[in-house]
């Protein structure tokens, strides 16, 4: 049986926090924090592990728990499960739109409370995992350059600051050859082969492309070297 290990619990009843913690206790899980209202649970999170939380809907104060659950989804990624008395179709559609691991509707028996975390946090584990795969996936398909630069192989566009970078047709082809020779000198005829498509043009008119370039963008790392060609330095990692 898979349970997250730290949960929090918003719940403004007595009673029903204590039942949480008594079926949580018994599979060993930690509670992290317990509350009954918003201001407490949003200081609360910020001192404590909180791998999973369970959102009474009705609490203490004039923020409700969907309203509360909103302002931590801005800030936070782990799972929120609500609990509520109420099943009407307004309730039900304000939880639905933001996507919640699960709903608990009261009363419930400790088989509901394991069986929901249960696959709230099955789900939730299978969704951090694939997140990372397409975050992998993401900086694979890009050399990145400096804290600035980034160059996306796969649709051969310069971003600055995650922002493509607006290059004419001659442009894109002299970064690309850059890129594809990273860190390496490439010779004035290998440049203009890969730009102009013609052996008939003088190192005059790259010079003039690299100079439009620089002007452009000052900052990009683009050396010069000199009666060879040039080369497109990446940062190197500490």
């Amino acid at each position: 049986m898979i349970l997250p290990k730290n949960i929090v619990i918003v719940e403004d009843e007595v009673i029903t926090q204590r039942y949480l913690k008594d079926i949580l206790t018994q599979y060993n899980v930690t509670i992290s924090g317990c509350y009954d209202n918003a201001a407490d649970t949003i200081q609360g999170v910020k001192h404590c592990v909180c791998d999973m939380l369970l959102m009474d809907i009705n609490i203490k104060g004039p923020t409700d728990g969907i309203q509360l659950a909103k302002t931590l989804l801005q800030t936070y990624d782990f799972p929120i499960i609500f609990i509520t008395a109420h099943n009407d179709d307004t309730t039900f559609q304000e939880v639905l739109e933001l996507a919640p691991y699960g709903f608990i509707e009261k009363p419930f028996s400790s088989k509901d409370i394991v069986f929901t975390l249960q696959l709230a946090y099955q789900r939730y584990l299978s969704h951090e995992k694939n997140s990372k795969k397409e975050k992998s996936k993401v900086l694979h398909e890009h050399i990145i350059l400096d804290e600035h630069y980034k160059y996306s192989r796969e649709q051969s566009i310069l971003y600055y600051d995650d922002k493509p970078v607006k290059l004419n047709i001659k442009q894109s082809r002299l970064i690309k050859a850059l890129i594809q020779n990273l860190n390496n000198a490439v010779n004035y005829q290998m440049l203009i082969s890969a730009i102009w498509e013609d052996d008939d043009i003088s190192d005059s008119a790259l010079r003039t492309l690299v100079y439009s370039i620089r002007k452009f963008l000052p900052d990009l790392p683009i050396i010069s070297h000199s009666k060879v060609g040039y080369s497109l330095e990446a940062k190197k990692k500490n």
